[in-house]
């Protein structure tokens, strides 16, 4: 991923910037093999980041790769790392949620 425009070099931006895009199906990840025609909400429980290496550019392209150890009982939790194109983790990521589905009887 990168922000499709330039920005200023302020290291700030960039922190902020890459703290919007982080949210971006991180919990989705933890459907699973649900489809999400299934899912009736998703919700944030918890969201937290840890910035490892400063300063890095959002306006690069930056790989977000994301993981979800766990999804059951309505529950899913998720975490990512974001690296730049030389391998550097920059950002890692956690976010816990709520996973409803539409029908019931199928549990996550």
């Amino acid at each position: 991923m990168k922000c499709k425009h330039r920005l200023p070099d302020d290291p700030t931006i960039h922190c902020a910037v890459l703290a919007y895009a982080s949210d971006m199906n991180l919990l989705g990840t933890a459907k699973h093999d649900v489809s999400i025609l299934e899912v009736s909400v998703i919700a944030s429980l918890d969201h937290a980041m840890w910035f490892t290496e400063k300063p890095f550019r959002a306006d690069e392209w930056l790989l977000y790769a994301l993981e979800s150890p766990r999804a059951t009982d309505g529950r899913g939790l998720a975490y990512g790392g974001v690296f730049t194109r030389e391998g550097v983790l920059v950002v890692t990521v956690t976010q816990e949620g709520v996973i409803r589905l539409r029908n019931s009887a199928n549990k996550l």
